[in-house]
Formats: structure tokens, C-alpha cells, sequence
């Protein structure tokens, strides 16, 4: 029914025009700028959710195709479309954001129509990143994602604000400098810009390497990987919630798209050949990463850390999938492999979010963020306690969330590659609950830490909805993963196929 309407491009473009409207209405009727915001918001979602109703799960093309001539001259298009790889990130993109402008209803009342605006507008730049199928067009989206975060955190942001932004800035611009030029080189190979053109160009092995080199920069800096990753803390920790929350639910995933959609079918011998070096990196990010965590004394921080090592799952999920193929009778494995990074990926976007929007609900009453500020929170919160231990077994990987799904499969096919990356991936399973529940030992649980502590109010109709909804989605994603898992395996099986035959 929906195969022929631009679903894709209503995803994109009313935010964006939406986003203007509201910045142009001002701050004199914040009320009503607001509500017009959360509409916008909602009815994003609603257009967005027949990309998943109309998703035929069977074929492995692009479906809800949109092509029309951009700049002739270059070969450039407006060319959209989504797969089973990138439908569920648009979808959590939309959903996320919904959350991101009811948090921020009471908090922000400098200008609210640029900080409802940024957020607008950035969903719909973050959906084009997902449906780009031009290079150009993708690079064009990829840039213009920087703009609203780099003004979400200088503007709203904490006393640190300009250095945290500058650095942001400057280490993704860093890096998407070398995609584009590897983006340029490969158009004069093709003689265009189209994505999945580039998956069947002919390439040698010393191109293919630099060109994932190229691609690395970019996308590593946005997972973040170890040792790229001190830039994310910093962000989180200056950002105001709905910031961190956009931050860590949905631009660090497109990092890990970038690898799936460019990186593993452009340069398959190179990812092979390489697949050592990200397999270290990701290793490192969950073991040591963790520990950097466990240390934190900011819960901010200390959650951000947490994104990095969750994260390092992902990539580590894509990058086995090489060594597992091979053995030509482990396809299943290395199919296990990918389809735990992307549950993981949407998992770590309801979670992530949730514990951001915890932190937002007590920093926003008693405005801290130290965890030594705090102890006994459940005393005096006790649906707020009840949902900020849920989300914490979650982040911890308790079995029957979202948290365990991705994990448990990307360890299952650690396996199939070698006994210690499973070793060394499950070991995350320990640190992760050790940081998170000792977090929440010392905030939630004990005596009353102080008067503040005391004086606090339970959370509010807003605050159920927000948190209410997220631990939906984290309880039927960790009891039923099928539906997401589907929509996927087509897709992902395709990839595995193209990505097992040589370039060379």
C-alpha cells in the first residue's frame, strides 16, 4: 500500500521543516511552540512506522526507493532507500526523538524553540544518513548532522561547554575528511556516487586498504572506538540530556551503519585482511573501557564509558563474521555475528537513552551528577528506584532485556571465530555489572545521603511516560527479538554472501 509513497523523504523533510517553523515562532508562546514541537515529533513517528508495516522481510533489495537527478553534472542524486539494515535505525531514530522533546518540556527555558528546533531538524538529517543511497548525498547529511549537536551542547550545555564542543567537532570533522576523499576517489573509478555502485567496483588490495583506512577514520570516530573515543565523555558530560540522550541512542549507530553499508562491501579484502585490528580495538574497548567505568565518580561519565564498551560489542560482531567465513560451513555464525552488533546497536539506543534520561531526572532536582552526592534515592523515589535499577540490569546484560539479546549472540559467534574472543567479550557481562550496580548501590539504595536527597519528589506523569515507554521497548526486545531480528536476516544473509567473495 505505502511501496509507492515517499515515505522516506516525509521522514526526512518534516522534521526539517518542521524544525524551521518552530524556530521561527520564538520563545514568546513557549507553550505553544512546545506542543507544535512534540507533534511534529509524533507525526515524524507515525510516517516513519510503514517503512516497518510495508517491509516485505523476503528480499534483500532496496525497498521505498526515491531517484531523481541532484546535480547532473557530477552524477549526483537525490537517491533514498532503505534495507533491513538500516529500516530499524530509522525507526528507533524516530521513536527516540519523540522521548528527547518530552524530557526537555520543563528543564529548558533558555530559548526553547532553538532547542526543540535543533532536535527536529538533527532527526531528519540522522534519517537521510540511514536512507542515503548517493555517496554525496550521504556526506551531505553526515556533515550537517554536527551542526545542531555542536549548537544542542555549546548553547544548552555545561560549564565546559566550548571546549567539549570544539573537541566533538573537531575530531568527527577530522575524520570524515579522509571518507570523503576516499568517497571522491572511488566516483572517478565509477563515474558516480552511487552507493551500491561502489559495492561491485573492482578494486586491489592496496586500494581497498586505503580506502578502508579512510572509512575507519570516519567511522571509528563516531562509534566511538578505543583509542578515538576521549571526546564522547567530554560531549556527554557538557551535553544537556536530551543531547546525551540523541548522542548515545542514535549517533553513535551510525558509526557501526557506516561499517555494514561501506567499509564490509566496498573493501572486502581489506576487511578481511584488517579485521584483526578492529577485532583488538573492539576487544579492548569492552574489557578496558569497562574498567575505565568502574572508576567513574560521575554518573554521567560513567554511562558514557559504558556506551564505548557496549559499543565495542558491535564492531567486534561485525568483524569476526571474517574469520568465521573461513570455514565455508559457519555462515550461520558470522550471520549470529552481525545480527548481534545490530541488536545490539538498537538495544543500546532504549538503554542508553533511558539511563541518560535517569541521570536528567536527578540532576534536574538536585542539580548533580556526582554519585557521591547521592544514596537512598528509592526512600524517597520509589518508581523513579524502580526504573533506574530495571534500566541498570539491563545495561548489565540481565537475560529477558534488550541488554542481554545482542550481547549473548555476538559471544555465541565469538565462539565460532575463537575461544578467547568469547573469553574476552563475556568478561563484560562481569565488569558491566559491577560498574552499573555499584553506581546504583551508592545512588539508589542505602541511607538517605543528605537533605537534598530527602526533599526529593517522585517522578512525574511526564517522566512515567518517557521511562515507562523505554522499558517497554527494552522487556518485549528482550523477550522477542524475532520481529526485529526478521526484518534483518535477508539483508544481512546478502551481505554475507557479497562480502565472502573477492574483489581481488
Amino acid at each position: 500500500m505505502f511501496a509507492d509513497w515517499p515515505i522516506l523523504s516525509l521522514t526526512i523533510w518534516l522534521p526539517i521543516i518542521g524544525g524551521f517553523l518552530v524556530l521561527a515562532s520564538g520563545d514568546k508562546a513557549a507553550g505553544a511552540t512546545r506542543w507544535t514541537a512534540l507533534a511534529i515529533a509524533v507525526l515524524t513517528f507515525i510516517v516513519s512506522l510503514p517503512l516497518y508495516s510495508s517491509f516485505d522481510p523476503s528480499t534483500a533489495q532496496m525497498q521505498f526507493v526515491e531517484r531523481l537527478p541532484w546535480i547532473p553534472l557530477f552524477h549526483i542524486e537525490y537517491y533514498l532507500g532503505v534495507d533491513g539494515i538500516s529500516m530499524p535505525l530509522i525507526i528507533l531514530t524516530t521513536f527516540i526523538t519523540v522521548f528527547v522533546i518530552i524530557a526537555g518540556w520543563e528543564v529548558i527555558q533558555y530559548k526553547p524553540s532553538h532547542y526543540m528546533a535543533a532536535f527536529l531538524i538533527m532527526e531528519g538529517v540522522m534519517v537521510g544518513v540511514f536512507s542515503a543511497l548517493d555517496a554525496m548525498l550521504f556526506y551531505v547529511f553526515w556533515e550537517a548532522m554536527l551542526i545542531p549537536m555542536f549548537l544542542i551542547i555549546g548553547v544548552w550545555g555545561g560549564p565546559n561547554r566550548v571546549y567539549a564542543t570544539i573537541k566533538f567537532f573537531l575530531y568527527t570533522f577530522f575524520g570524515s575528511v579522509f571518507m570523503l576523499v576516499a568517497l571522491i576517489y572511488m566516483y572517478f573509478q565509477s563515474g558516480s556516487f552511487d552507493i551500491l555502485g561502489f559495492h561491485g567496483l573492482k578494486l586491489g588490495l592496496s586500494e581497498q586498504i586505503l580506502i578502508f583506512i579512510a572509512f575507519l577514520m570516519a567511522f571509528a570516530v563516531k562509534v566511538p572506538m578505543w583509542p578515538v573515543h576521549t571526546w564522547l565523555p567530554d560531549a556527554h558530560v557538557e551535553a544537556p540530556t536530551g543531547g546525551s540522550v540523541i548522542l548515545a541512542a542514535i549517533m553513535l549507530k551510525i558509526g557501526g551503519y557506516g561499517f555494514l553499508r561501506f567499509s564490509l562491501p566496498i573493501t572486502p579484502d581489506a576487511s578481511s585482511s584488517l579485521d584483526w585490528l578492529i577485532i583488538t580495538m573492539s576487544l579492548v574497548a569492552v574489557v578496558y573501557i569497562g574498567f575505565v567505568a568502574l572508576v567513574q565518580q560521575d554518573m554521567k561519565k560513567l554511562i558514557a564509558y559504558s556506551s564505548i564498551a557496549h559499543m565495542g560489542f558491535v564492531t567486534l560482531g561485525f568483524f569476526i563474521a571474517f574469520m568465521i567465513l573461513a570455514n565455508p560451513d559457519a555462515t550461520s555464525g558470522a550471520v549470529l555475528g552481525i545480527e548481534g552488533g545490530m541488536v545490539q546497536m538498537v538495544s543500546h539506543g532504549f538503554i542508553s537513552a533511558a539511563m541518560f534520561l535517569c541521570v536528567g531526572v536527578l540532576y534536574d532536582r538536585l542539580h548533580s551528577r556526582e554519585i557521591s552526592d547521592y544514596g537512598g534515592v528509592i526512600h524517597t523515589m520509589p518508581i523513579f528506584g524502580g526504573f533506574m535499577v530495571f534500566f541498570a540490569m539491563a545495561n548489565a546484560g540481565l537475560p529477558g532485556t534488550s541488554g542481554f539479546v545482542g550481547e549473548f549472540m555476538v559471544i555465541l559467534a565469538s565462539f565460532r571465530a575463537d575461544f578467547w574472543f568469547a573469553v574476552l567479550a563475556a568478561t563484560t557481562l562481569i565488569i558491566g555489572a559491577a560498574y552499573t550496580l555499584w553506581m546504583v548501590k551508592r545512588v539508589v539504595f542505602g541511607k538517605v545521603g543528605n537533605e537534598g536527597v530527602a526533599a526529593l519528589q517522585d517522578i512525574n506523569n511526564r517522566e512515567f511516560l518517557v521511562l515507562g515507554s523505554l522499558a517497554l521497548a527494552v522487556l518485549i526486545l528482550g523477550v522477542w527479538p524475532a520481529p526485529l531480528v526478521e526484518v534483518m536476516d535477508v539483508s544481512i544473509e546478502h551481505l554475507l554472501k557479497h562480502i565472502a567473495v573477492s574483489k581481488l
